[in-house]
């Protein structure tokens, strides 16, 4: 089976975490120099409105805990970078997958990406069609991503795919072990894009590129890159 892409998207999830200390430049930087094709992270929008990026979105200050949303942007811990930060250290040559954990960052984040000229690079994943379609008049150019899995799909995989369709929503995201190939084959006869998530041991990214999935996330950049070796071959 064929991906869509003429060669599966390398997503290093969290950037090098298997390597670097997850969601820092130091991370995507590695993950790009790995040969990562893609960039994966969580974005979060600050108190004064500066989209940054971070797993659970909490600062914490010794038994303090609190909420992203409630910190100004120079009061974040300095690891914590914004995605203008990113693209200012590491260029925009590659895919971004970004999990739009507060909603209030999705139109923030399309707008950085749209001043640094990649929203055609820019997939926003979320798990509610709703707000995923209410993007699409930001920008003709970003890919909005259906993220969930396939157990919460309560009206089935077919009637979820034309409903992709008929809202504009590019692509669809499930944990590897929801994938097969006939599901694969369903979303691309829809002409939307496949992603696989969690994808770290050797075997689960050999099974995902079999079926022609478009996109693959891991931990461990190195491996993601031998499977698409081997699938090139």
């Amino acid at each position: 089976m064929e991906s869509l892409f003429e060669r599966p998207v390398a997503f290093a999830h969290r950037g090098a975490r298997a390597q670097a200390p997850d969601n820092t430049i130091e991370a995507f930087s590695l993950a790009l120099k790995l040969g990562a094709t893609g960039l994966e992270s969580d974005v979060w929008l600050t108190s004064d409105g500066v989209a940054v990026l971070d797993h659970d979105g909490i600062v914490r200050s010794g038994a303090r805990r609190r909420p992203i949303s409630a910190v100004a942007r120079a009061d974040l811990p300095a690891h914590i970078p914004s995605l203008a930060d990113l693209y200012a250290e590491c260029g925009t040559a590659y895919q971004l997958s970004l999990d739009v954990k507060d909603p209030a960052a999705g139109p923030v984040a399309l707008a950085v990406a749209r001043d640094a000229g990649a929203d055609d690079r820019l997939w926003v994943c979320h798990s509610s069609l709703e707000l995923l379609a209410g993007w699409r008049p930001l920008s003709r150019e970003v890919h909005l991503v259906d993220s969930t899995r396939l157990r919460q799909i309560k009206e089935g995989p077919e009637r979820r795919a034309a409903q992709h369709a008929a809202l504009g929503i590019d692509a669809v995201n499930l944990h590897h072990t929801d994938w097969s190939g006939g599901l694969v084959t369903l979303w691309h006869r829809f002409d939307r894009y496949v992603f696989g998530w969690d994808a770290q041991h050797p075997r689960i990214l050999d099974n995902l590129l079999g079926y022609g999935i478009d996109g693959v996330y891991s931990d461990h950049v190195g491996r993601m890159m031998d499977a698409l070796h081997r699938w090139s071959a």
